[in-house]
């Protein structure tokens, strides 16, 4: 690989499983990156979807680097418009001070959650339209000086914990390249504006103290396994669980229902939102993440290792750093 690997782990709650076998997993997940030498792993704040553990975000941070020692922890990301940034900054400060350098907080201004949850989370719904503002609040929260007179967060003063801008869209290239913040796109689920938006950010970027030069992060699926037929199976259990998470309304849906779902017009969606997958033998999936890296000019890649089981994604985790020749710690 030309440029560094890092993950995004969703915390995935499979079919029969908990929420605490799920962090178990995620804690194997991160040991095993570890000694394998990903860069960092990531995890996203996700609301009212039972099959993702992760809303708790920096909670579940504090464990995993609890359980690990050199590996970088994120948010991939924090929906800042969900919290003050006073408390997100306190929360990030505390975990930079127990974690010292290894940790990163990634920024969405989407809701991460349906309308109703976001009136559970007392979120104002225009909340979105001062985002600019409260990034450079928790900036100020953060490296210093301060936005709000009198008021700084302790712990977070002085951490200088670094932000990274998550975007699907133009919105966050723009916002990214003017603040001089790494840029993270969210092409694992959201494909459709990844070039034109890393143009965007390229060529509008104006460095600041955090960054000299602009830094592009690109989303990929990934399902690895040790044969091209197991892989494919695979990757065809993931869609059928996206069609019982999104369409599903709260109901699960056959194998034989999600596949006819998949093959209607409606199931387009699925497919669209998977478009960048890496999915094959090691090989496979390795020269696919070379491509798409030069295809998104990327800086880096962060993976989502799609299988919907723990054992089958631990492998995937495994196979692709032996693929790509990561250096084992």
């Amino acid at each position: 690989m030309t440029v560094p690997l890092s993950i995004l782990d969703l915390a995935i709650i499979g079919k029969g499983q908990t929420a605490a076998e799920s962090f178990a997993g995620s804690v194997a997940m991160a040991q095993l990156a570890e000694r394998l030498g990903y860069r960092r792993i990531w995890y996203a704040e996700h609301h009212n979807m039972g099959s993702i553990a992760s809303s708790a975000t920096s909670v579940l941070i504090a464990h995993i680097a609890a359980n690990t020692s050199t590996i970088r922890l994120g948010a991939g990301g924090v929906m800042l418009p969900n919290h003050s940034p006073l408390t997100i900054a306190e929360q990030f400060g505390t975990l930079e001070t127990l974690h010292p350098g290894r940790i990163d907080l990634g920024l969405g201004r989407a809701p991460g959650s349906d309308q109703n949850t976001m009136r559970a989370l007392r979120r104002d719904p225009m909340a979105a339209d001062t985002f600019p503002q409260d990034v450079l609040e928790l900036q100020g929260y953060l490296t210093g000086p301060t936005r709000i007179q009198g008021v700084e967060a302790t712990p977070g003063k002085g951490t200088n914990v670094p932000l990274y801008i998550l975007g699907s869209s133009l919105f966050g290239a723009h916002l990214a390249a003017q603040l001089g913040l790494p840029y993270a796109f969210a092409s694992h689920f959201a494909p459709n504006a990844l070039q034109d938006a890393v143009v965007v950010y390229r060529r509008e970027f104006k460095p600041s103290e955090q960054l000299q030069e602009p830094y592009v992060i690109a989303g990929v699926n990934v399902v690895a396994a040790d044969s091209a037929a197991e892989a494919q199976r695979l990757f065809l259990e993931v869609k059928r669980d996206r069609v019982s998470r999104f369409l599903g309304g709260g109901r699960e849906f056959t194998d034989a229902e999600a596949d006819l779902i998949l093959d209607s017009p409606q199931g387009q969606h699925i497919a669209q939102m998977v478009k960048y997958s890496a999915v094959g033998t090691p090989e496979v999936v390795r020269d696919y993440l070379d491509e798409f890296a030069r295809h998104a000019d990327a800086d880096e890649l962060i993976v989502a290792h799609q299988s919907t089981g723990t054992e089958q994604r631990l492998r995937s985790v495994e196979l692709v750093a032996e693929a790509v020749g990561l250096t084992r710690v």
